[in-house]
């Protein structure tokens, strides 16, 4: 892992916009991720963490704002920006009609790496993420787990400094999240940056030390995870950054007695 400047931020961003026709998805957020954490993201649906991930990643062009990625400014050096950042996207398809083997080298190619490198790195992560047996198999015929795992895979090839995973553990058994969740707690420990969008709070609040609470595409909260939670839940504070929430029972013909 390359010697970081412990003061320039894994990922900053400054008045970050992007509109959809009349919809404001993204508005003037401003963002830093420490270099050395573990970031979590979370809001409710449409709070616009795909769409700020997105632009943070190089993958959808804002309207305004500044993002730099370990102060190299992702729009303006974009093939150097991207270097950096490995992207697990949530709803991407992957060339699942590729087995696991031929999917993890092709994402090594892509990144412009040597051929005998790619192979012995993509050696290596088969077998950090026990998908060895499971090499010469059709991406399209893995298990949901398999599927988070291998694409996990593709983003970790090329070494980078960043990873940004958008809902990683949705649809994945308790074993597999637990072992990718200990991968990604030693790709920190070696100086590694991860920012991973969930709804899970109590993940979030277990995974992650800092936190940033983002609804209707403002960041409503930011910091480490304590200062965010305060005296209370991190999925308390979120409902009572975000609202929402309804205390009634329901109707009485919902009540069995």
């Amino acid at each position: 892992m390359p010697d970081l400047t412990p003061l320039v931020p894994a990922l900053e961003i400054r008045g970050l916009t992007k509109r959809f026709g009349d919809k404001l998805a993204v508005n003037s957020v401003d963002l830093v991720v420490p270099a050395g954490s573990f970031f979590g993201l979370v809001g409710p649906n449409g709070a616009g963490k795909t769409t700020t991930l997105s632009m943070a990643t190089g993958l959808l062009r804002p309207d305004s704002g500044t993002i730099a990625v370990h102060g190299v400014d992702v729009w303006t050096h974009l093939v150097e920006s991207k270097r950096r950042i490995g992207v697990l996207s949530d709803g991407i398809r992957l060339f699942d009609r590729l087995t696991g083997l031929q999917l993890v080298t092709y994402a090594g190619l892509l990144n412009g790496m040597e051929r005998s490198i790619v192979a012995e790195r993509a050696a290596d992560l088969l077998e950090l993420f026990d998908l060895e047996v499971a090499s010469g198999t059709l991406v399209v015929d893995y298990s949901a787990g398999m599927t988070k795992k291998i694409a996990l895979a593709c983003a970790l090839i090329h070494a980078p400094e960043v990873l940004v995973l958008d809902e990683p553990f949705e649809s994945v058994d308790p074993v597999s999240g637990a072992n990718i969740r200990d991968i990604l707690h030693g790709f920190v420990e070696s100086g590694g940056t991860v920012i991973v969008s969930s709804h899970a709070m109590d993940l979030v609040q277990r995974m992650c030390d800092h936190v940033a609470v983002i609804a209707d595409g403002r960041v409503l909260a930011s910091g480490t995870t304590v200062e965010v939670r305060g005296a209370s839940t991190l999925e308390d504070r979120f409902v009572e950054l975000v609202g929402g929430r309804r205390h009634g029972k329901g109707p009485e013909w919902l009540r069995i007695s």
